[in-house]
């Protein structure tokens, strides 16, 4: 009997959270709140897991195939192998394995079907579509196949296995591997691995870092908001409920019923958004990044904990809400809040810390250690100052709102102008979190960037001479008849020559040298000489410029040799890893690098790298680039939750003054008072924080940049302000909505 009085008691407390939270005067915004808390702290938890299970699974294929060596290993049953590299026009460079079986029952890398012919190659199909417009398919020799998912890291990898068609010596550099994976008796070889992965990834750390950073602390501020939203109504039940003999656990089921629907929503928007991810490959939006759903699957149970844990994190903080102690809590009447004595001496100490982060770095020698601090302390001061230099210039601008309202009979801008003239307080506490935001984003972007300062130089040369010039460096020994059948075999309309840095090594004093014969010369506008001339200074030609800027020298003097092709393929084929091959074209025009490529394999032993000057550095840049997209896409992300939490706060406590606001409807004879007041109260701080916030925060990152090109972009600072303004205008529009619908309800049903 007493269970079941119990269980009737429990069923109608919840009852009465229900009907309370329907009723509040923010109970819808505290249902919205606290969906999006559920929704985006459960997809923040379950995206830690996915970092992990993306990191853990692609660990686990690398083992698989690394290849195993034994000490005295005979041909029976190994693999000469050798590990390079390749890249697409302007994309990440990606591994080509050479490799040679001794014998055909010799161990497959795994993902393999069968070893290809001497002159094939088996390719992963994310490379395959990706270099189809280089005509990727026959760079290395004849497609033999498609390397399997089980032989790849993750669905989107880029990777060739070639067997060169004359073979490949079993001396090194190359190694001879007798099987892969754990299950292969011998010594792990890691540095044969296949992939860039420990070169061009981030550690698992720092993208747990990023994503609970940027997306786990916004999503805990937006929770925080969520369990206060109407707290002055509940403030007001909870002593009604202690009056009327109420235990904590009464008021936990009561906050439990009044916050159960919405929190289940939540958890539920979470799950179906993961369960899609884990049905199918899922491309992750700005990014490209393809996430791998066998990866979550793999690790499914890790994903249903997260959502569990998010689940639980805003049940415990409901009821944490509604059972601690408040000030006030005592009492039903509210507290009337006071203007803030300090706002306005902080918000002067904003231009000094604003000056300080821009410029104070200028009174310190540029190779002192201060610079960074000194950049840092003006930074954090900002971040502190600029939420109260705003508050107060909003101060300002409420009381001549006031004026005009009044002077001009306009009630919804007198109710604003004085609304926000009274409490500063509320404006600082309102464009704090955004403007912090919208700094340490646009922060994290341009120290992004400043590591791809030397891939931006790259991308300059490349903008000034495009692919009119290219370096060949053919991989491995090559012998003078390959070479030359090389260059007798070259594209149209091109010319070659051989450029080499000093004699005496890259750190020598002597100078550089070019290596052709008249028509090659006369196309970079160089006289022919008989036979050598010397020139010093910077060359004319604008190719020539480029290509001697990206070959490592010390003065800037340049040998000029004059020599027939056979004699400069002779020299090539000696000095493959001191000098390369330049082809340029007569016309100035782009040189074909597909089909330089594949001439290349075509024709010598191991092919060779064909590369715009600056290219390499360029193709190293690019995981920085791809990495930066991801800082941006959740930077972006968690400025949007950060001003949703602060255009919540700001409905709320609109909100909460909204029914002393009824009886104006009657006054004025309308209800532009409440669309009026909303827009001064919710939309213009929010329009403050965007622009303003934006404005600085893109100040004080530019120092951060060394180029002028810099990963910090105008249209990233667009984006971010507009983020904030778009979120702005439709908290605007529902704060309005409620406020009009609450009048409504106010006014007599006869009226």
């Amino acid at each position: 009997m007493a269970d079941a009085s119990t269980v009737g008691l429990t069923r109608r407390l919840l009852a009465v959270g229900r009907v309370a939270g329907r009723r509040a005067e923010a109970g819808g915004v505290r249902v919205v709140a606290l969906l999006l808390a559920t929704a985006v702290l459960s997809v923040t938890l379950a995206g830690l897991a996915a970092v992990h299970a993306v990191y853990a699974g692609k660990t686990a294929s690398r083992v698989a195939r690394t290849p195993v060596v034994q000490e005295n290993a005979g041909r029976h049953a190994s693999t000469t192998w050798l590990v390079g590299s390749d890249s697409l026009v302007g994309k990440r460079r990606f591994s080509v394995v050479f490799l040679a079986p001794h014998t055909g029952d010799a161990p497959l890398p795994p993902g393999v079907e069968s070893w290809p012919a001497p002159g094939q190659a088996v390719l992963s199909p994310a490379l395959r579509k990706a270099g189809a417009a280089e005509d990727i398919d026959h760079r290395y020799g004849e497609l033999a196949g498609i390397i399997q998912p089980s032989g790849l890291d993750e669905p989107t990898e880029w990777l060739a296995y070639v067997r060169p068609r004359d073979g490949l010596s079993a001396k090194s550099p190359s190694s001879v591997v007798t099987g892969f994976g754990p299950a292969a008796s011998g010594l792990f070889a890691d540095g044969l691995e296949p992939g860039s992965v420990r070169v061009d990834d981030k550690s698992e750390w720092m993208f747990l870092a990023a994503v609970a950073g940027m997306l786990g602390l916004p999503s805990l501020a937006l929770l925080l908001i969520a369990v206060r939203t109407g707290a002055h109504t509940r403030d007001r039940r909870t002593a009604l409920v202690g009056a009327l003999g109420g235990r904590r656990a009464d008021r936990a089921l009561v906050a439990l019923g009044e916050a159960g629907l919405p929190v289940l929503g939540g958890a539920l928007l979470g799950a179906a958004a993961l369960a899609w991810a884990m049905a199918e490959d899922l491309r992750i939006p700005f990014t490209g990044y393809v996430l791998s759903s066998g990866y979550l699957r793999q690790y499914g149970w890790w994903v249903v904990l997260a959502l569990v844990m998010a689940l639980l994190v805003v049940v415990a903080a409901v009821i944490a809400a509604e059972l601690v102690p408040r000030r006030g809590s005592t009492g039903t009447r509210p507290y009337s809040p006071v203007v803030s004595a300090w706002l306005p001496r902080v918000a002067a100490l904003f231009p000094v810390t604003l000056l300080l982060a821009v410029r104070g770095p200028d009174f310190v020698g540029p190779d002192s250690g201060q610079r960074t601090l000194i950049g840092w302390a003006g930074i954090a001061g900002t971040m502190l100052t600029l939420p109260a230099a705003m508050a107060v210039a909003t101060a300002a601008a409420g009381r001549v709102l006031t004026r005009w309202g009044r002077s001009r009979g306009l009630a919804g801008t007198l109710v604003a102008g004085r609304r926000t003239s009274t409490y500063p307080g509320s404006t600082a506490r309102l464009v704090t979190g955004i403007t912090i935001a919208l700094i340490v984003f646009l922060q994290a972007v341009a120290w992004q960037g400043l590591f791809g300062a030397q891939s931006e130089d790259a991308q300059r040369t490349l903008d000034r001479i495009g692919n009119s010039a290219l370096t060949v460096g053919a991989r491995g020994k090559v012998s003078d008849a390959d070479m030359t059948t090389f260059l007798n075999h070259r594209p149209d309309n091109t010319e070659a020559l051989l450029l080499a840095g000093p004699a005496d090594g890259a750190g020598g004093t002597g100078p550089m040298r070019l290596y052709g014969d008249c028509p090659a010369l006369a196309v970079l506008h160089l006289q022919c000489p008989a036979p050598t001339a010397r020139i010093k200074g910077a060359p004319q030609d604008p190719r020539l410029q480029e290509l001697i800027r990206w070959t490592p020298h010390n003065a800037l003097v340049t040998e000029i040799h004059r020599t027939d092709l056979r004699a400069l393929a002779r020299r090539a084929a000696a000095s493959t890893e001191e000098a390369s091959v330049v082809l340029v074209r007569r016309d100035q025009g782009a040189v074909p690098v597909a089909a330089v490529k594949r001439l290349s394999h075509e024709v010598l032993p191991r092919g060779a790298r064909a590369s715009a000057p600056g290219e390499d550095e360029l193709t190293a840049g690019i995981p920085n680039r791809d990495q930066g997209r991801w800082s941006t896409l959740l930077g972006l992300i968690g400025v949007a939750v950060l001003t949703v939490t602060a255009g919540l706060s700001a409905m709320a406590e609109f909100l909460r003054h909204g029914r002393a606001l009824a009886p104006l409807s009657v006054l004025t004879g309308g209800l532009r008072v409440f669309r009026a007041s909303a827009a001064w109260s919710v939309f213009m701080p929010l329009l403050l924080a965007g622009l303003a916030g934006s404005a600085v925060a893109a100040g004080l990152a530019d120092p951060v940049s060394e180029t002028d090109d810099a990963f910090l972009t105008r249209a990233l600072t667009t984006w971010a302000a507009s983020t904030v303004l778009a979120i702005g205008v439709l908290m605007w529009i529902w704060a309005s909505t409620v406020a009009v619908r609450q009048a409504r309800r106010w006014r007599p049903r006869g009226d």
